[in-house]
């Protein structure tokens, strides 16, 4: 059930507890587990509870939208982290590469010659995720499956970028666990360390499928609006 939006900080206990109880059917530590407030959407009004409640790392879909947002935020509390779980577009490396800890979505080798390049300029190394479209959905981002192995030796080979991770959104209408099981599997076979996997409806079965990074915000937030231009952006729910 999505909690009501005035809650955030019950809400991050409750989603906290449930990665521990989810760590601990699966013998991990819940300190494995990075839990990633996706804040899309929000303003200060709901994230500034949540950062009252200890949470420090968030994520953002939209660069223009954490632009506007968190610079004032992070100057305000010192030591959060910043995500980036949404499509990257190659014109807006520059700001996502000054703004972001971490960057979720390296999909296409434009992407990665455009991040090698700014990346040495600014002297900035942001924790880099491939993103792998485990269904094979036309209107999804990442590579697909069959071309992982291939698209990470270049990342690492041709660009110079040290990949450490893979993410994945499984289709809504099938069983997310097959789905985290083959991202697993592709990060085992090139030594990958991260699995960004699992959202608000399925980060437990992530969890017991290895996630190091649960990208989790209608839990934590509630409710988007549903005329919202994120509402149905499915990098998160």
């Amino acid at each position: 059930m999505i909690e009501t939006r005035s809650e955030p900080a019950a809400n991050l206990d409750r989603v906290r507890a449930k990665i521990a109880k989810a760590c601990e059917e699966a013998g991990r530590d819940p300190a494995e587990v990075t839990l990633v407030a996706v804040t899309k959407t929000f303003g200060a009004d709901a994230i500034l509870p949540a950062i009252a409640a200890g949470q420090r790392v968030f994520g953002e879909n939209r660069v223009q939208e954490a632009k506007a947002k968190w610079p004032a935020l992070r100057a305000q509390h010192p030591g959060l982290e910043l995500h980036l779980v949404g499509p990257l577009q190659s014109n807006k490396v520059k700001e996502a590469v000054a703004l972001f800890d971490a960057i979720h979505s390296v999909d296409r080798d434009s992407l990665c010659a455009a991040l090698a390049k700014e990346m040495s300029r600014q002297g900035r190394s942001p924790l880099l995720f491939v993103q792998v479209n485990t269904g094979a959905e036309a209107q999804k981002a990442g590579v697909l499956p069959e071309e992982a192995d291939a698209f990470v030796r270049a990342c690492r080979e041709t660009y110079g970028l040290d990949v450490r991770g893979l993410m994945c959104i499984p289709p809504v209408d099938e069983p997310p666990a097959p789905h985290f099981a083959l991202l697993a599997k592709i990060a085992s076979r090139n030594e990958l360390q991260f699995l960004s996997m699992g959202m608000s409806g399925d980060f437990r079965i992530a969890v017991q499928f290895g996630a190091t990074h649960v990208r989790v915000g209608s839990a934590i937030f509630g409710a988007r609006e549903a005329g919202s231009r994120n509402a149905l952006d499915t990098s998160e729910s």
